[in-house]
């Protein structure tokens, strides 16, 4: 067999394919076009996040039998059209789901112990320690919506750091032990201090996070999304920072990540949230770790070995 490489990967890729009697062309510089081009002589196709893989693509891919997506999200995938043409789409969320947890962690202590504001105050010559008081997390309930490979990875992080972990999962049930607590919605928005949101983009999830859903908050909350930028209408969420709804917020996903090419309306809103001191951004890097990055592969290889072995 040989694979298609079309985006930068950890260079391990190659000799892990080689490994499994796959021949691998790795060409990180490739375009759509050279794509459509070449993809015939291909059984399989691993991509990051470079394009969309759509029937543009798959039309021209007549021998593809794999498409490996070096990470846990599929979004970037029309997964409709590739399962329609039988070929088997392969994910990686267990090769980067222990560098979200540490990542959503980095980012409560910091919301509640006001890190990043206090730094900023500092280095300008403000040392205001009564304005800087932080908060506990043992005092405090984490509400964790989804409860996949990410969701799973922070509840094992915090639930010995926080007073309970509250979590919904719309799909799954069955999973409360000691302080992981399997709630309803509504339960949810009752307990909930701090919100991680770990939900795949769908139609469903589209823009769920609103003003209608921050409104049903008993309580002030703080807010990290390590997901996808598009569940979460960030005006809404600037609405919710102003009226102290929402007390601070750590985004690692933004709904338009070229920070480059901002409409108008998009770029109001990173303005608005630039402005704000209990705001903390991270460029998508939740999952991107050192380690993260060649054990993407490594689930991708063993997944491949796996499906190889039963043909």
């Amino acid at each position: 067999m040989k694979f298609l490489i079309i985006d930068e990967m950890h260079i391990s890729i190659v000799s892990l394919l080689q490994d499994i009697g796959i021949e691998p062309d790795y060409r990180p510089e490739i375009t759509k076009e050279e794509i459509i081009t070449v993809i015939n002589d291909f059984e399989g196709l691993i991509v990051r996040s470079k394009i969309f893989i759509n029937s543009d693509i798959l039309s021209q891919a007549k021998n593809l039998k794999f498409i490996c997506r070096a990470g846990a999200g599929i979004d970037n995938l029309d997964v409709k059209e590739i399962e329609t043409r039988g070929i088997e789409i392969i994910n990686a969320p267990e090769g980067n789901r222990n560098a979200v947890a540490e990542h959503c962690l980095g980012m409560a202590f910091s919301l509640v112990n006001n890190i990043v504001k206090a730094d900023m105050e500092v280095r300008n010559g403000n040392w205001d320690r009564e304005g800087n008081r932080g908060f506990e997390l043992k005092r405090k309930n984490l509400g964790v919506i989804g409860f996949g490979n990410m969701g799973t990875a922070v509840v094992q992080k915090f639930r010995h750091l926080v007073n309970k972990v509250c979590v919904y999962d719309k799909y799954k049930n069955g999973f409360s032990e000691d302080n992981i607590l399997e709630v309803s919605m509504d339960q949810l928005f009752e307990e909930t201090d701090i919100l991680s949101i770990h939900i795949p983009l769908t139609d469903e999830t589209s823009f769920m996070i609103n003003d209608d859903f921050l409104s049903k908050f008993a309580k002030p909350i703080w807010l990290m999304n390590t997901s996808r930028g598009e569940v979460l209408k960030l005006k809404d969420l600037i609405k919710g920072l102003k009226s102290g709804k929402v007390l601070g917020a750590a985004l690692d996903v933004l709904e338009n990540e070229k920070i480059k090419t901002l409409n108008r309306s998009q770029q109001q809103d990173f303005d608005d949230l630039k402005q704000m001191s209990n705001v903390i951004f991270t460029p998508h890097v939740a999952g991107w770790s050192f380690e993260s990055y060649r054990q993407i592969n490594e689930v991708i290889i063993e997944k491949l070995r796996v499906k190889l072995d039963s043909l």
